[in-house]
């Protein structure tokens, strides 16, 4: 598909170009009959509506000669092999691939213009400068972040923050008892701070919360977690829903190494078997990493390794990745010890603008931070050769003021742990 004569009119002063891409489109070749790019560039009605026309057009006369609707280039596992996905069902017809084009999924020209351009519902806004770039025009004009949720809903469905529930639970390792009879309420798009000193059972606790305590060959454990009243360890419930629904993010940044940015984020689609179109995981990725507050930082180098980021930044892919698979809650085990201040004090205002959007579980040696960041707080104590219990839980500010056990305001103060 060719751009328009109007569009084509401009040169390379208008750089139209997927999200990460560098440099400008590549040069598309004019049938005889194109004007002559001296002539004056149009008005920006003509131009918005030109784009418009060409993009439904492209919609409904895509290449067909495979017998259906052509298919996304998709990235492999290994962070950049191209393969081919299924165009998914009800979803929007990809565009042909043009000979000669790159066979890479980020492809720059008309497909990432007719991607990133809506089509105008009145006239065009101001007049559009010719050096004017994609980031400028979108300020501008206004993709709407609307898109990226309803990409969302079509992927996964409504999904709201749910409220966690850990009733008696006990857990093992082998004959050796960890957690003895806990009981936690987590509320839905709240933040919640488990705080205590090493050894106690809070990071057992949270592997539990998603299933994860079962890997353990000899491990096991009684009571029930559910989340909006479902048990998660039903046996009619899939492991994989479980984890899907409920996400987690590890005390040391752990983003695949060798696979770029993009992929690391897109990830979570294959292993939970959803399929997306690339439209569809274009939106996805840079949803949840503005979400994850690392869109800006990023955006430009999106086919880079996420082993190349600072380590504040692998920890904030590490939670967009998780917020790929639209999670109803993010349990995170001490995800800020091995960072510095500054990639501490992100991460905490990432967590402060997911709060309402997902419930939120976190493991936490710093007193400051589970002030900072929670409205709701439990203190874990294990007594010599005992297994774990919650001494207290209620509201954070509550238990660092008024603590009502004398071990908890003996802890909050720095008197032990």
């Amino acid at each position: 598909m060719k751009l328009p004569s109007s569009l084509s009119s401009l040169g390379s002063a208008w750089p139209f170009r997927g999200r990460g891409d560098a440099g400008p489109a590549p040069e598309r070749e004019q049938d005889a009959e194109t004007p002559s790019t001296s002539a004056a560039p149009p008005g920006p009605e003509t131009l918005l509506l030109e784009l418009a026309g060409q993009s439904r057009e492209a919609a409904t006369t895509g290449a067909r000669g495979d017998g259906g609707g052509a298919a996304d280039a998709a990235h492999g596992a290994d962070g950049g092999g191209p393969a081919a996905d299924a165009a998914v069902a009800g979803g929007p017809a990809a565009d042909a691939a043009t000979a000669g084009d790159a066979p890479t999924a980020r492809s720059a020209g008309t497909t990432a213009a007719t991607e990133i351009l809506p089509a105008p519902e009145a006239s065009a806004p101001a007049a559009i400068a010719s050096s004017m770039t994609v980031d400028e025009y979108e300020e501008l004009v206004g993709r709407n972040p609307l898109d990226r949720e309803a990409t969302r809903r079509a992927l996964f469905g409504e999904t709201v923050a749910g409220e966690l529930v850990a009733d008696s639970i006990s857990a093992w390792f082998g004959d050796h008892k960890v957690l003895d009879r806990v009981s936690l309420t987590m509320p839905a798009g709240e933040v919640t701070a488990l705080i205590g000193p090493s050894g106690c059972g809070k990071s057992t606790f949270l592997r539990i919360l998603n299933r994860m305590h079962e890997l353990v060959p000899s491990a096991s454990l009684a009571g029930e977690v559910r989340l909006d009243g479902a048990d998660i360890y039903d046996p009619s419930e899939r492991i994989t829903k479980a984890r899907r629904q409920i996400g987690m993010v590890f005390q040391k940044p752990n983003p695949f190494p060798a696979m770029s940015i993009y992929d690391n984020v897109v990830s979570g689609l294959k292993l939970a078997g959803i399929r997306a179109t690339r439209t569809q995981k274009d939106l996805l990725v840079e949803d949840s990493l503005r979400k994850a507050s690392l869109w800006d930082e990023v955006k430009d180098r999106l086919e880079q390794p996420g082993g190349g980021l600072s380590g504040g930044q692998q920890q904030r892919l590490c939670i967009a990745r998780s917020l790929a698979v639209s999670p109803r809650v993010l349990l995170m085990d001490e995800p800020c010890s091995a960072l510095d201040p500054t990639s501490t004090r992100r991460v905490e205002e990432t967590i402060a603008e997911l709060r309402g959007q997902v419930t939120i579980v976190i493991v936490t040696h710093n007193m400051q931070q589970a002030q900072r960041v929670s409205s709701q707080c439990a203190f874990f104590l294990a007594a010599q050769n005992t297994p774990g219990v919650i001494v207290e839980y209620g509201d954070t500010t509550a238990m660092f003021t008024n603590p009502q056990d004398q071990r908890t305001s003996d802890y909050v103060n720095g008197r032990f742990g």
